[in-house]
């Protein structure tokens, strides 16, 4: 029985080697296919490393153009303070101090300094929030007090107690606002 099983063993070893499975063609198409397999990774690899790369230089491009455009906005912030003086101190001159004379060419410097402030936001990008009468928007706006109204809708802006500001799109200081509210 054992040489049986040898016999039947050996004819199995020759029937096996005569297989397509042994062929050196069949061989070769197997490396070239796990070749092309490896080859498509590597192809996908590279795509999405690119696309990363792209993504990044992207995203430090626009943080280069912001970090342009709003480096000045702590200083802007700054500023708004002096303008707010300016704006009180020629709000409180009376028609009595208009009518000196030397009074008012100390106004008008005043005034001549309101303006060129005024420019130099503009030149900068900084311009004044539209508050009295528009609705109320957080985004812009800081309701300081609600303020009984039958004349204007509920929500809307009524008086303003502190001009806001904003440096292109972007806001530096809210609005100080009161608004109307249902007496």
């Amino acid at each position: 029985m054992n040489d049986e099983n040898d016999k039947l063993h050996d004819e199995a070893e020759e029937i096996r080697s005569g297989t397509a499975a042994d062929s050196p063609e069949l061989q070769e198409h197997d490396q070239l296919a796990a070749l092309q397999k490896q080859l498509e990774e590597a192809n996908s690899k590279a795509l999405y490393a690119a696309a990363e790369l792209q993504n990044a230089r992207r995203r430090m491009e626009k943080e280069v153009s912001d970090a342009k455009a709003y480096a000045s906005a702590g200083f802007a912030r700054d500023m708004l303070a002096i303008k707010d003086h300016l704006d009180r101190a020629l709000a409180a001159v009376g028609d009595d101090l208009r009518a000196d004379k030397t009074a008012a060419n100390f106004l008008a410097g005043i005034e001549s300094t309101a303006r060129e402030l005024d420019q130099v936001f503009s030149r900068n990008g900084i311009s004044r929030v539209e508050a009295k009468g528009q609705p109320l928007d957080p985004h812009k706006h800081q309701a300081m007090i609600e303020i009984p109204s039958d004349e204007v809708e509920p929500g809307t802006i009524v008086e303003e107690m502190q001009a806001g500001y904003v440096m292109k799109d972007r806001l530096l200081r809210p609005a100080l606002v009161g608004v109307a509210r249902k007496p």
